[in-house]
């Protein structure tokens, strides 16, 4: 393990993989790589392999989730943000959760075409699909790329229900696609924001937006009418919960209509990474940020069990959970459902739409 951190990146090292017969010491060779100028003193450039899957959505059937499918056009995250719950989901392409999650993100380029295809299905049955249910749609590679920008294209297209995760102000750029769906009730866009303090988002989540941004994103998509929300996520207990009713305010300020919160979970070798960071970063904090963590999880590091995973269980995760909720409360959020429409989806089947298809 590292002592130093890595310049603009958030794991200080490589874990193994726990699937051993995956594991990868090189990446394979028959993918097309796109390779970042590194910044200055950086030691790991960003590698980007082309994934040739053949279908896009993800299908969930975990309880604690409030959707079915999910869409992620990248998999693996450029944010590096540290806590992150999807790093242990690299393991399964035999890279690890660690620096591989962070530097090589594999990319869907037929994502588009495939949720058309998807869409055009005689059996398909809209429903919301959220962007993205892993990994950030808006992460940095995106910029260049415009996948979530062609799918969100296809989504207004065909008139189907969307709600987009993002921590990343470049969803301001998308703006006018945003405008044409919410004007039909299609779309809800979720900004995260775990902490307001920028030396800590400098150092726990590297390449995300600054906190002002993520609050301007907000004001910015509620002044054109897009319904938008805010995510205190993680909450991360005995670093960051006290943060939570400012957060709130801030946002509900700004015109996010609705919240919600999840604590921290750190599964598989995501609790190695995130402890050697703590005593990399915050080593005079490490101790008490372990210890309340243990205090919501039963004495682990983790919880997997559906129910409790999101939320925690004690008196510590309580008084948590009733902080979030009297703040909520009182800054006028989560005051009636938001529902997204599914009547006005334009199926291949109605003779209008051919008209909007280009072939």
């Amino acid at each position: 393990m590292t002592t130093k951190p890595f310049i603009g990146r958030g794991a200080g090292f490589n874990p193994p993989n726990r699937f051993e017969a995956l594991r990868t010491e090189q990446p394979p060779t028959d993918l097309t790589e796109y390779f970042d100028v590194p910044e200055p003193g950086q030691k790991i450039p960003t590698r980007v392999y082309v994934d040739r899957s053949k279908t896009l959505l993800s299908k969930n059937d975990s309880p604690d989730l409030g959707f079915t499918y999910s869409l992620n056009p990248y998999r693996g995250c450029e944010h590096g943000c540290i806590y992150c719950y999807a790093r242990p989901s690299h393991e399964y392409l035999g890279f690890s959760a660690g620096l591989d999650f962070e530097t090589r993100i594999v990319v869907k380029l037929d994502a588009p075409r495939l949720l058309e295809e998807t869409f055009r299905s005689s059996s398909w049955k809209p429903e919301v699909i959220v962007f993205s249910g892993n990994t950030d749609c808006y992460q940095p590679l995106e910029r260049t790329l415009g996948l979530t920008r062609q799918c969100l294209q296809v989504f207004a297209k065909y008139r189907h229900p969307v709600s987009l995760i993002t921590k990343n102000a470049l969803i301001q750029r998308d703006v006018d696609i945003l405008r044409e769906l919410a004007g039909r009730n299609l779309v809800l866009v979720v900004i995260t924001i775990t902490t307001l303090d920028q030396s800590l988002i400098k150092i726990m989540e590297p390449r995300t937006s600054a906190a002002s941004k993520r609050l301007e994103t907000i004001e910015v998509l509620a002044n054109q009418g897009i319904p938008v929300g805010v995510n205190v996520a993680p909450v991360i207990p005995g670093l960051t919960e006290s943060e939570i009713p400012v957060i709130l305010k801030e946002a509900a300020d700004r015109g996010a209509q609705c919240a919600g919160y999840t604590i921290v979970r750190l599964s598989h070798g995501l609790k190695d990474l995130f402890e050697e960071w703590l005593h990399r970063e915050l080593p005079r904090r490490a101790g008490r940020v372990l210890a309340r963590l243990r205090d919501v999880r039963n004495g682990a590091l983790s919880d997997s069990a559906f129910g409790t995973r999101m939320s925690g269980t004690g008196e510590y995760a309580g008084a948590i959970r009733r902080l979030f909720e009297v703040n909520a409360a009182k800054f006028s959020l989560n005051k009636r459902p938001l529902h997204l429409c599914t009547a006005e989806f334009l199926s291949p089947h109605q003779a209008q739409l051919p008209l909007f298809h280009q072939s």
